[in-house]
């Protein structure tokens, strides 16, 4: 399930430490207590972002794709990163516009939609295969996922509600028999809405969040994508963005990658 804006969080040392006397504000908070922080205004602004030490957030593997992904695609920048005993930070450079569901554009969902579907889309294409040295396929995903159920790290009542007539060994035994990929490409790893920037014009700038980044199938995304859609805008909007994208749905693909987003971390 997706996250939101963070509200008021407690700003950790470091982040403040960064900030001095420089405006700070609490922009998002995630379901592992990740915070992002922007910092700054005008064009002198960046953002942080801080994960707590026991959150199982990696910022260095965050780090390592978005220097290898910003030769190809707009994202953001790496400018530092630390750590201290209570967690670890990283400042990066600002992606020109606002995250797709700011309230303009919650209020004009057509627009947003449509420019996440051509943004994923410019993603894909533009990422290189062959030379990507990242995974997320849905072996090494659903290898994860067996792992952690055997550690008792799986809850299924966390899960969508369409998945919870499901068993936790019903879910893996689906898992288990993956449609054959459609096409290869390299997913962003986190496709939902909050993710494509717009600018004011409504076109896509740019993504963010890119710390699972990885080969995959382009239904690993797209399934997510979509279903994103209902948590952000409602229902009725999952074939604009498909149509953005330029491909028709996948109803067999889409509830496999939808299954094995629940059953991450």
């Amino acid at each position: 399930m997706p996250a939101g804006p963070a509200r008021q969080p407690h700003i950790p040392e470091p982040v403040a430490a960064l900030a001095g006397e420089q405006p700070l504000r609490p922009v998002w908070e995630n379901e592992l207590g990740g915070l992002t922080f922007e910092i700054g205004s005008g064009v002198d602004r960046y953002f942080v972002k801080w994960a707590p030490a026991a959150s199982g957030i990696d910022l260095d593997a965050e780090a390592a794709r978005m220097s290898w992904a910003s030769v190809f695609t707009p994202v953001p920048r790496v400018l530092d990163q630390g750590a201290d005993d209570t967690g670890r930070w990283m400042s990066i450079s600002p992606v020109p516009g606002d995250s797709a569901v700011a309230d303009r554009w919650r209020r004009d969902p057509a627009t947003a939609v449509k420019a996440i579907g051509k943004g994923l889309r410019a993603l894909h294409d533009a990422l290189p295969v062959d030379t990507c040295p990242f995974s997320w396929s849905n072996e090494d995903r659903v290898a994860d996922a067996r792992a952690r159920a055997s550690a008792g790290l799986v809850d299924p009542q966390r899960w969508h509600p369409v998945h919870r007539s499901l068993s936790l060994q019903q879910a893996l035994d689906v898992l288990g028999d993956a449609p054959p990929i459609d096409r290869a490409v390299v997913c962003h790893g986190d496709a939902c809405a909050p993710n494509t920037i717009l600018t004011a014009a409504g076109h896509w700038s740019g993504h963010v969040d890119l710390g699972a980044l990885g080969v995959a199938d382009r239904w690993a995304d797209l399934a997510v994508a979509t279903w994103s859609t209902q948590w952000n805008f409602g229902r009725g909007w999952e074939s604009r963005l498909l149509a953005s994208y330029g491909v028709q749905s996948d109803p067999v693909r889409t509830r496999f990658y939808r299954l094995l987003w629940d059953l991450g971390p």
